[in-house]
């Protein structure tokens, strides 16, 4: 490993220029690998290398420089590198998981594009990613080229979109849409917000938090002129929340971008309310509104990050009167089979007597109230 990096970065990378670092394109394509790359990073554990080496795990491995960074290279329980390095735990055959949890093929209406909810529908737009998650749900797919939509298979999902105007809200999802270049992202916004029904749009994305250096002046004010645009992060660790982050964040809210977090539940990583609520309160200063906490979906290869239920409610329970409640997000299920999201809250009515009600509040305090006739 090399010395002397500039803050923020492994010593692996102490060489590269600013120029190349602060280049989403550099960091896209010199993301870690190989196993060989990720030695030298992190002092790999005979099981990460093992799994990394394995010719059977779906997912392949992909790491960016700027989150290879984040990870704590002598601990196998960093929260970042516990997201991004492979374990033999994914090879594991569990009964429970799926190849696709939520249906999203079964409910396909065209190339990629998933139309379950009555009035919304989602848009697998790229195979790519910053970081090829360990818990991503469609590691069925994602980072496999083969899954990859034409030009073709987008247009034919547009105009899908175009003939139901019960669609008012689509998702522009991936593998991650910002892995797409500013022309193409502008044009397919652009088909798209030529559909008079369509009032919103939302772009899930991950790059805030694993490629920060992805929300450029440029593509702001490219994809700013298909307002209203809602943007969908995915930070879920205090860790995550860097001053590089933060950048990202502010230069979406200050373009009009409406910004709102979706965090994953995942054993070991970020059961701990305290990290959470600070995690939530950083986020807020960003502007942008923590939404969801995912119970982790039951794909294939992600049973060693489920959490129980009860871990997700001591959360919420942890939030709820200890900050504000713009920092408390919805907590939910995306249940198996395409059954949709569920929220599931603690249980603060205690007992319901004729018109009286008794609540317990934040602290575990009684108090009664009268619903009246």
């Amino acid at each position: 490993m090399n010395g002397n990096p500039p803050a923020g970065r492994a010593p692996l990378y102490a060489a590269v220029s600013e120029r190349d670092w602060q280049d989403w394109r550099w960091q896209q394509s010199h993301r870690v690998r190989s196993v060989e790359v990720l030695e030298e990073l992190v002092h790999l554990t005979a099981d990460e290398r093992q799994a990394c080496e394995s010719t059977t795990e779906p997912l392949p491995l992909g790491i960016s420089p700027y989150y290879a960074s984040l990870m704590a290279a002598d601990d196998p329980q960093c929260p970042v590198r516990r997201q991004a390095v492979p374990t033999m735990a994914e090879l594991g055959v569990v009964d429970s998981e799926y190849d696709d949890p939520l249906a999203e093929e079964e409910n396909r209406v065209a190339p990629g594009l998933t139309h379950r909810y009555p009035d919304r529908a989602m848009l697998y737009t790229t195979h790519q990613c910053a970081v090829f998650c360990r818990h991503c749900n469609r590691r069925r797919k994602v980072g496999d080229p083969t899954s990859a939509p034409t030009k073709a298979d987008l247009d034919a999902a547009v105009r899908y979109v175009a003939g139901h105007p019960e669609l008012r809200d689509l998702l522009v999802s991936g593998g991650d849409p910002l892995s797409l270049s500013d022309e193409r992202l502008d044009e397919l916004l652009g088909k798209l917000r030529a559909i008079p029904h369509l009032q919103i749009i939302r772009l899930a994305t991950r790059m805030p938090t694993t490629l920060p250096q992805r929300i450029t002046e440029e593509l702001v004010q490219r994809l700013r002129r298909h307002h209203p645009i809602y943007v969908a992060t995915h930070f879920n660790h205090l860790k995550e929340c860097t001053s590089e982050a933060a950048l990202a964040l502010n230069r979406l809210a200050d373009a009009g971008f409406v910004l709102a977090n979706q965090m994953v539940l995942l054993k070991g990583i970020n059961e701990a309310p305290a990290m959470v609520r600070e995690m939530n309160q950083w986020l807020l200063k960003q502007r942008c509104r923590p939404y969801y906490i995912f119970q982790c979906d039951a794909a294939r290869g992600t049973h060693h990050f489920r959490t129980k239920v009860s871990s997700g409610i001591k959360i919420i329970e942890g939030l709820r009167g200890y900050t504000s409640g713009l920092a408390v997000p919805h907590y939910v299920v995306d249940l198996p089979g395409g059954g949709g999201k569920v929220p599931l809250i603690p249980e603060y009515l205690v007992k319901h007597e004729g018109t009286k009600l008794t609540f317990r509040n934040y602290e575990g305090k009684l108090f009664s109230y009268d619903e009246g006739e």
